[in-house]
């Protein structure tokens, strides 16, 4: 990527040169850190055709685009537009299609009831491509079950699908009406910030740089990233992933600083002594160009030949120290030697991750993501699903019990005829959740926040007049309230959404009272089936976390042998592309360590909701996330590769390298599992790679491929291997 054509001529930032100061503000205004933007928009979606129903005297028209508007709603976000648009985009279609298939299927008991239980198992499924996903099944499967109460004629569902997604495309339009702001500008800041810190240390004299302070901009960085939560977008985890490099690169720097001193005391009149000086300026360079980068939105200028001239100075000062007797003084040299060349792939790393976190490197990085097959896009939601597919999938039982709960709680709903029944399944959608703490959380705060709501509007009923101005005024502030308070509180999120719902029956003229009485049977019901299916079903995470980030790695190993081992025997065998078809174990490999990724990310997730979880808990498993999806994302690119380019013969150094990944991958899951693991037990992956690099034709084209993406699997190994140690320690003094 830093030698990339296109990412050397990228165009600046829109808003370059155009106020920046004014765009700073407005990033900051719609960037997530102003939480109730996201909410006033949201309430205009409502408010709007509300507002031009009545007018036109369509009050019911008006009703219908305003709940496609709510829909969409919980689509929204503060991420980068294209994203955003095409998410709150497919949002609309998805529950407008709800929306026809409810209408359409509410004249039949049974038909309905399949086709809610279907709905909600595809819903339950989609938990394992992201939480927005989730969101996504959760509302549409809501609309499916309020419009399954009042069956329409073909028509009149065509009619409704359309209103609603009139709605969602109202409420995309304004949530994009700021293209130009860029999401993660106050992240790019606090990281630019600490890699400009990292530049200018390597400016110190030797002896002032041998301890590491308390950097603020280090700790600037640390909280600007963990308000990205489980972000789990491509964008978000390199950001991560550029904070884990830094903080790699701050410990590399302070070791090789140490090892300057002594080569100084030692030998002040040395060679390596000077050029080791050139190298710490020639790193510093290099830092800074990445914070100028984060800073700018430009791709690192000349990252290929600043590379170079490190690599160049590393061996100038590997070739002076060979020559040195054994002795200590030769030690130290070894040993620097070592942490520059570790420093090394860690800049390559960091300057890959910069690149594609530009505007350019983005539409790259998608570009080639669109080139490669389905089963090899790592974010791929088909490939994903398909993998969960299995009952060892945490999403697929959570599927299962979603749609058997739905169904029951339907049934119930219709056999004992009561008022506005849909409420009953649609309390089980909301409250059933893959785990039981916000299972057990949010069916408690649903039933409390309800029965709160409910006296909440009943009291506004009686003591405020009934004309639409003051109801849709109503309905305005309770939507502000749901979006903005009730994403961080479920509890007045559920008061909210109650008193919400009341206030749109009534602007139809639908006695209150009615509404009310049914609407608090029915969630009381609904919450009591979701909290019976978790009673019978308990779970917690937090104690299995490390055998679910064993379990992943244990995959990751298992697929990385089966491809690289076609790989290594492919020599005689007419070339490493016929081997890929050919495999029978391959696929099933590939679709095991989809499965076991996507219940790590599920696990995550629930890890999060329970009580006792720490912050430092939860950044320390996002970085072993991030450092692990590089991994797979570079071992999925050789595949990717190897099905295209032509055949070449494997250097024998590749198998060395293969056995000691394997090795790394087959330790880090023992440590997890509670062995105790030395340090010297792990295979020097660093020096493995390079004697690889070294080996053979540079200029071959596989030889390039092989070259790159090792390189990838070297520098998120060892960054892996430390956040590991890490945990296990932390997890062995908790």
């Amino acid at each position: 990527m830093p030698g990339s054509p296109a990412l050397q001529q990228a165009p600046a930032p829109e808003h370059e040169g155009a106020g920046p100061k004014f765009w700073r503000i407005l990033t900051r205004f719609d960037s997530g850190k102003l939480q109730p933007y996201m909410a006033l928009r949201n309430a205009a979606g409502l408010a709007l055709p509300l507002i031009a129903g009545y007018a036109l005297g369509m009050p019911r028209g008006g009703l219908a685009v305003a709940i496609g508007a709510l829909n969409v709603s919980y689509s929204d976000g503060s991420d980068p537009y294209a994203e955003r648009a095409k998410r709150m985009l497919r949002a609309g279609a998805l529950c407008a299609l709800a929306v026809f298939a409810g209408a359409m299927s509410g004249r039949n008991h049974l038909v309905a009831a399949v086709i809610a239980c279907a709905w909600s198992f595809l819903a339950g499924m989609v938990v394992s491509i992201s939480t927005t996903a989730g969101d996504l099944g959760v509302i549409s499967t809501v609309s499916l079950l309020v419009y399954a109460a009042q069956p329409l004629t073909a028509r009149q569902a065509a009619y409704s699908g359309l209103l609603a997604l009139a709605g969602g495309l109202l409420q995309t339009g304004l949530s994009i009406a700021m293209w130009p702001v860029r999401r993660y500008e106050p992240e790019r800041r606090a990281l630019a910030a600490f890699y400009s810190e990292l530049a200018r240390s390597t400016e110190v004299p030797a002896q002032t740089a041998t301890s590491l302070p308390v950097a603020l901009s280090n700790v600037a960085a640390e909280t600007a990233l963990s308000s990205l939560g489980r972000d789990t977008n491509v964008e978000g985890l390199r950001y991560r992933s550029l904070l884990s490099q830094a903080e790699r690169l701050q410990l590399g720097l302070l070791t090789l600083s140490r090892l300057r001193v002594r080569l100084e005391r030692e030998s002040p009149a040395h060679p390596c002594v000077e050029i080791l000086r050139r190298y710490f300026l020639e790193a510093g360079k290099m830092l800074q160009s990445i914070a100028d980068s984060l800073l700018i939105g430009k791709p690192v200028e000349a990252a290929g030949p600043a590379l170079t001239e490190l690599e160049t100075t590393t061996k100038k000062f590997s070739d002076a120290g060979a020559v040195l007797p054994v002795s200590f003084l030769s030690a130290v040299v070894r040993e620097a030697r070592y942490q520059m060349a570790a420093l090394n792939g860690q800049l390559r790393s960091a300057t890959r991750l910069a690149n594609y976190a530009t505007p350019l490197g983005e539409r790259e990085f998608a570009r080639l993501e669109a080139v490669q097959p389905w089963w090899l896009k790592f974010q791929g939601g088909l490939a994903t699903l398909r993998a969960n597919l299995n009952l060892h999938s945490s999403a697929f039982r959570h599927a299962v019990r979603l749609a058997i709960c739905v169904a029951i709680g339907d049934l119930l709903g219709r056999g004992f005829d009561w008022q506005r029944s849909y409420w009953l399944p649609m309390t089980v959608v909301i409250v059933l959740k893959p785990d039981f703490t916000s299972t057990f959380t949010r069916g408690v705060l649903r039933i409390a926040g309800t029965v709160a709501g409910l006296f909440l509007a009943t009291g506004l009923l009686r003591f405020l007049p009934h004309t639409p101005e003051f109801l849709i005024a109503q309905i305005v502030v309770f939507t502000f309230l749901l979006r903005w308070v009730g994403t961080a509180n479920y509890g007045i999120f559920a008061v909210a959404v109650s008193a919400l719902i009341v206030q749109l029956v009534t602007i139809l003229g639908i006695a209150p009272g009615v509404v009310i009485w049914a609407r608090g049977i029915n969630t009381v019901a609904g919450g009591c089936v979701a909290l019976v299916a978790y009673w019978l079903w308990p779970t917690w995470e937090r104690a299995g976390v490390s055998e679910q980030i064993a379990a992943v790695l244990d995959a990751y190993r298992e697929y990385f042998d089966v491809l690289t081992q076609a790989y290594v025997t492919s020599g005689d065998k007419g070339g490493v592309n016929v081997i890929l078809r050919e495999s029978p174990d391959l696929d099933a490999k590939r679709l095991a360590t989809r499965r076991a990724r996507s219940n790590l990310e599920a696990s995550v997730d629930r890890v999060t909701a329970e009580p006792g979880t720490t912050a430092e808990q939860m950044n320390r498993l996002n970085a072993m996330l991030a450092s692990s999806q590089r991994f797979l994302n570079a071992v999925m690119a050789l595949e990717a590769g190897w099905l295209h380019l032509p055949p070449v013969r494997p250097r024998p150094q590749f198998a060395l390298f293969k056995a000691d990944v394997e090795k790394t991958l087959n330790l880090l899951a023992k440590m997890l599992r509670g062995t105790r693991v030395r340090a010297h037990e792990f295979p020097k992956l660093r020096e493995g790679q390079e004697r690889l690099a070294q080996a053979g034709d540079a200029k071959a084209e596989q030889y390039a491929l092989v070259n790159v993406e090792t390189d990838r699997i070297t520098n998120s190994l060892n960054t892996l291997g430390e956040q590991v140690t890490e945990w296990a320690r932390a997890q062995k003094l908790s």
